[in-house]
């Protein structure tokens, strides 16, 4: 089976305006609140009461999209994770 291979550009995220398509979004089943995002990425994480993260609904720009790559890499429970919206 012969697969297409894809450019340079294509694994690139879709950027408007200084805008990244990618949503940060945490599961919360699975996320079992160490608090590690909301110290490494306090611009769009705040923690609830008892310690899990309530994200931002804001779109990641191009200062914060590497930023949330470190806490979803840093993420001890896997619970954070970048999303692309289906257009």
């Amino acid at each position: 089976m012969l697969r297409h291979r894809a450019g340079p550009d294509s694994a690139r995220p879709r950027r408007h305006g200084g805008l990244v398509s990618e949503i940060l979004r945490v599961n919360p089943i699975a996320c079992t609140g160490h608090g590690v995002c909301a110290e490494l990425l306090p611009e769009l994480i705040e923690l609830d009461p008892w310690g899990y993260p309530i994200v931002s609904r804001a779109e990641l720009s191009d200062e914060t999209l590497p930023l949330a790559r470190r806490a979803v890499a840093s993420c001890p429970a896997l619970a954070l994770m970048l999303h692309r919206p289906k257009d």
